[in-house]
């Protein structure tokens, strides 16, 4: 028993046992989630049926529980601490700029910094107001191309990814949101699919390097190994897009790529290339902004 069934638990007692519970596991966050106090009170939520976004009421901490209730929380907290299932993945959702996200072990869990870049009108780096065409390369659950949608509501949106699985979900979302008239989904293996230009590419491609892939916490075994692993130096995707990406991005066009702990290696391996690395004041590093004619010229250059 997790929860104690008597006197009758309220919300707020199922939170602090439900902590207490995941705080005895040896358990890895990074799905959105940094200590056990945030999935337990984000699982006991979700199971109530209270909206995990919002500041808790008084009435809402005070709500009794009933055996149903409880048993739901502790199989899904079981879940969470026997089996090392990411919190997302156990309640079928997330959130990434806002918008409701439906996941599963199909796609990544969305946790990206690149919802406050597109949030945040591209920090200034182009001029969001003529942004016509955009691709979400590797889109996965579709969540930055939704999120490129809502914040530019002139352009339309591709999303591609080689992932049959990704894109069904990606569909889903896609559809939840109403967004089938804006919102493109193709499966593709990078540019191969493709055939237009783009005014901005945004990318989360794989880019984990064989050590990291090799001591990762559990709970990333459960996400798809396809969105994740990358070669030796996590850059075989990234190495493609660069070469690549010129031929799809219009003139005056962008590239934004995440390459999270492979940046240093990227660095290195690119030495000279005019990266911008964009800073982020809600956390979060290893995107870099680069324009197609900085590509085109570095590309050309030595090394």
């Amino acid at each position: 028993m997790i929860i104690p069934r008597s006197p009758q638990p309220d919300v707020e007692v199922a939170i602090r046992a439900a902590t207490s519970y995941l705080a005895g596991y040896d358990l890895g966050y990074g799905h959105g989630t940094l200590e056990a106090v945030d999935d337990a009170t984000w699982l006991v939520l979700e199971a109530v049926g209270i909206s995990p976004l919002a500041p808790l009421q008084a009435h809402e901490l005070g709500q009794t529980l009933n055996n149903e209730l409880i048993d739901k929380i502790e199989e899904w907290l079981q879940k969470r601490a026997l089996k090392r299932m990411p919190a997302a993945y156990i309640v079928g959702r997330t959130w990434f700029a806002g918008l409701e996200i439906k996941v599963d072990e199909r796609v990544l869990i969305p946790r990206s910094p690149f919802a406050e870049f597109v949030l945040q009108d591209c920090f200034g780096l182009l001029d969001t107001e003529k942004m016509e065409r955009v691709l979400d390369l590797c889109t996965g659950s579709g969540c930055i191309a939704l999120a490129a949608a809502v914040a530019f509501p002139d352009a339309t949106v591709d999303g591609c990814d080689i992932s049959a699985d990704a894109l069904a979900l990606a569909r889903e979302n896609v559809s939840h949101h109403q967004l089938e008239q804006r919102v493109n989904l193709v499966q593709s293996d990078l540019f191969t699919a493709l055939d237009s230009r783009y005014d901005l590419i945004l990318t989360n491609p794989p880019y984990v390097d064989r050590f990291d892939m090799e001591n990762m916490p559990a709970e990333f075994a459960h996400e798809p190994e396809l969105g994740l692993a990358a070669g030796e130096d996590g850059l075989d995707i990234v190495r493609k897009i660069l070469i690549q990406c010129p031929d799809y991005l219009k003139p005056g066009g962008a590239l934004v790529c995440e390459v999270g702990n492979s940046a240093e290696a990227l660095q290195q391996r690119f030495a000279g290339w005019p990266f911008t690395w964009l800073e982020f004041e809600q956390g979060g590093a290893g995107i870099f902004f680069i324009e197609r004619e900085d590509i085109i010229a570095s590309a050309a250059g030595p090394g």
